[in-house]
């Protein structure tokens, strides 16, 4: 099994991660995904062979709207998934933002569609999304790729390169204390 389907079978035997999918394509966006650690440490928890699942922050659900881009469509959306009646199954907060706005702070130039703001993410590891398409079928989205992740590795994005922000999110986020058999990969 090639690593992309074993990713996609593992979401579908996750009924938390299944039914986060599911609330969120409710919501009808054209270009989405729920991302970061909802996908990367899930693979992590699978590398490290942990029986139960290392649970969220929060759910990262990204999208590109480039016709509504304000924050306030974001807490709207957000408002929209508490208020959803199947969201008591999901015990971790929603964090919803719109990438059509993300490059004005990060300083560069307005990003194209969701795949290419996701490639700019600080780790390599992070770039990766999953949705349901309208069959119900889980697909990825990963422009980074996914063999990193099986690396077992915390690779800083050389199309992001900001090694401070790099450093500050592997120390204050924990990954190497949970996640013991990862190590750092600063330049590709």
């Amino acid at each position: 099994m090639d690593q992309q389907q074993q990713i996609i079978q593992w979401l579908q035997a996750d009924p938390y991660r299944m039914r986060a999918l599911s609330i969120a394509r409710e919501l009808g966006l054209h270009q989405w995904c729920l991302a970061a650690g909802f996908v990367r440490n899930l693979v992590w928890d699978q590398l490290h062979g942990y029986t139960s699942p290392t649970p969220l922050n929060d759910i990262d659900l990204v999208y590109f709207d480039e016709e509504d881009a304000s924050e306030q469509r974001d807490l709207q959306l957000e408002k929209q998934l508490l208020q959803t009646p199947s969201f008591q199954d999901i015990p971790f907060p929603w964090s919803v933002k719109n990438q059509a706005r993300m490059h004005l702070h990060t300083g560069r130039w307005p990003y194209t569609n969701m795949e290419d703001a996701i490639s700019y993410w600080v780790e390599v590891e992070t770039a990766i999304g999953a949705k349901l398409n309208n069959n119900g079928d889980v697909e990825l989205v990963a422009p980074l790729g996914v063999e990193a992740l099986f690396a077992k590795t915390i690779t800083l994005n050389p199309k992001n390169g900001e090694i401070d922000t790099y450093n500050q999110r592997v120390n204050s986020k924990g990954w190497l204390q949970h996640w013991p058999q990862l190590r750092l990969v600063v330049s590709p």
